[in-house]
């Protein structure tokens, strides 16, 4: 192991001399979650004596060396050097994530000198779009929008007229808002913008055509509120009318009864038969001294 660390940090030293003669530097975009190989060079395996990537990522910087028989990988992340059927080597990137984004320096050596290469990745996003009409300052606007795409996206209009643009960055991710100004009677059947975003090596076109409104005029919201008015008056109503409707029940089963109940009637028998006895006997009575 002090023998492959030994070599690794010499070849290091000689790439570090010859790197800024012979660099080769590029660009290149791939798709989120797609699968990415590297190369840096066109020489076979069995020419090659040493090949190290150099990587600085967001988050961290990591090595990924070989040589014949040994390895070094302190990324740690799936990142793996692979061999062509042709035994060209490579390195593979199974699953293409934000993070991955960042330079890969590339520096091998084989029997007849080095090859040096700086690889800027970056990762392609497809923004998210949407297209409405919109009222703005009693002015009908329409309204285009790519959403958190990678690249910034570009937008155009089938129609002319005035034209503003909004792009925002959040990390990285932009937002594109365009609003055309609408001329007062234009037809908006066949209104539509073009969104444009880049797709790997192809630029990738949506045609948008705005058929809704977002916003909405504002006699429709005066509509809304006088109509939520009446369905309130008139449930108030029936709440109302019903509560009048229990009280009148209510007073109707509480009123006192013309007739008396049983029980008075069976007290008041009795008192009854005793006075109509003493009038017969009083009457009686009367009648002798007559």
């Amino acid at each position: 192991m002090r023998d492959v660390m030994w070599m690794y940090a010499v070849v290091i030293f000689l790439l570090s001399k010859a790197w800024s003669r012979d660099t080769v530097v590029r660009n290149v975009s791939f798709n989120r979650g797609s699968e990415v190989n590297l190369t840096c060079s066109n020489k076979t395996w069995n020419e090659t004596m040493f090949v190290v990537w150099a990587i600085t990522l967001k988050t961290k910087t990591c090595k990924i060396a070989f040589s014949t028989g040994n390895g070094v990988d302190t990324c740690k992340d799936g990142k793996s050097l692979r061999n062509t059927s042709s035994a060209l080597s490579y390195l593979h990137i199974s699953n293409l994530v934000d993070t991955d984004e960042g330079l890969y320096k590339c520096e091998l050596v084989y029997s007849g000198g080095i090859d040096a290469h700086a690889i800027l990745v970056t990762i392609i996003v497809p923004p998210s779009t949407s297209a409405w009409l919109d009222h703005q300052d009693n002015k009908m606007v329409a309204v285009c929008k790519a959403e958190r795409g990678k690249p910034a996206a570009n937008i155009t209009w089938s129609h002319m007229g005035n034209i503003s643009s909004v792009e925002t960055n959040s990390s990285g991710f932009f937002t594109v808002e365009s609003r055309l100004e609408l001329l007062e009677g234009m037809d908006t059947a066949n209104l539509s913008c073009v969104i444009r975003h880049q797709s790997g090596n192809s630029t990738e076109n949506r045609f948008l055509v705005l058929k809704h409104e977002k916003g909405h005029p504002p006699w429709l919201y005066v509509l809304i509120v006088v109509t939520i008015i009446v369905l309130l008056a008139g449930f108030l109503f029936f709440v109302l009318k019903k509560i009048i409707t229990l009280r009148r029940c209510q007073q109707s089963d509480t009123s006192p009864s013309k007739s008396l109940p049983a029980e008075d009637v069976e007290e008041v028998e009795p008192y009854a038969s005793y006075v109509q006895r003493v009038n017969s006997i009083y009457n009686s009575s009367a009648d002798l001294f007559t």
